[in-house]
């Protein structure tokens, strides 16, 4: 199996992918966290060197993971829990955040393209403060402290011709925020993680890149100010998905996966430009955007 090409953006499951002495790998730890009640699962891999960013193949930085195999579903509540959860989160990565910012909230994506629409939907119902502030001061929300939110939707290459880092970095130079926050579908290894995860992280984003688009990296070194990406899995590509599927065939047969001779796989590499999602992805962007939305108004509220 190790003709397969392991596709994710997620850091847990490159972090899961590694081979079994990895575990001693220098400059990565990781922390887990499982909250009974809500049976929201926290997952903190921290990469602290090049060495163990070369190992993973992800980014110097933090990596936060919340897990939540109910997330999708229709109850209000547990979204609340799940929200309250990312929001602590997001107040634990996000710098100064017990100051007063200026945070721009960046939704990444196409959302004329329902599994890459999460950012878009994400922008659409934040709470945006920066006009309001500037024109009226904090007298208008009647608070001592107020964060200044602005929001853009920068679209795709496609459709701009522009680079999203370029729209991005033009937009930081003329308002000089304290933050950007980003926002992306991003792509898994396990399907069981689709829609059921949102991943956070101090390291920025490069777009496109779960699904091998690769495009300008999203970060504090391209920008000048800190990133922090927030992403949900929306895809799985389906070259995983066979190759999944082959590995249970064996198991079943009595045989272990490893022995699987590569030549049948051979015909696998059209599908690494085929990417799989729910059926119900419509109704669980939309949902999983509110969640987002809620915990980024709730960290930033004065």
């Amino acid at each position: 199996m190790s003709s397969i090409k392991i596709r994710t953006d997620l850091a847990l499951e490159a972090r899961e992918n590694m081979e079994e002495n990895a575990e001693e790998c220098r400059g990565v730890y990781v922390e887990e966290e499982y909250h009974e009640e809500s049976e929201i699962k926290v997952t903190r891999v921290v990469i602290e060197t090049k060495n163990g960013s070369r190992a993973m193949g992800k980014p110097v930085g933090v990596y936060v993971t919340l897990e939540a195999p109910a997330m999708a579903l229709p109850d209000e509540d547990y979204h609340k829990e799940i929200s309250d959860e990312l929001a602590k989160q997001l107040k634990q990565i996000i710098p100064g955040i017990d100051g007063e910012l200026s945070v721009i909230v960046i939704g990444l994506g196409n959302r004329e393209v329902t599994a890459d629409a999460l950012g878009p939907n994400v922008v659409d119902n934040l709470t945006i403060t920066r006009h309001m502030v500037r024109e009226y001061g904090k007298v208008a929300y009647n608070q001592k402290r107020v964060h200044m939110i602005s929001g853009l939707v920068p679209g795709v290459m496609a459709k701009t011709g522009m680079e999203t880092q370029e729209i991005i970095k033009g937009v930081v130079e003329m308002t000089s925020p304290d933050v950007v926050v980003v926002i992306d579908a991003l792509a898994a290894r396990s399907t069981k993680r689709l829609n059921r995860t949102i991943q956070i992280s101090n390291a920025g984003i490069n777009p496109g890149s779960g699904v091998g688009n690769h495009r300008n990296a999203i970060t504090e070194e391209t920008l000048g100010v800190p990133v922090i990406a927030i992403g949900v899995p929306t895809v799985v590509d389906a070259a995983t998905i066979v190759s999944d599927a082959f590995e249970k065939m064996m198991h079943l047969a009595g045989e272990e996966p490893l022995e699987i001779q590569d030549d049948l796989f051979t015909g696998l590499d059209e599908l690494y430009n085929m990417y799989v999602t729910g059926k119900d992805v419509d109704y669980e962007i939309k949902q999983i955007s509110h969640i987002i939305c809620n915990a980024l108004n709730t960290a930033l509220e004065t």
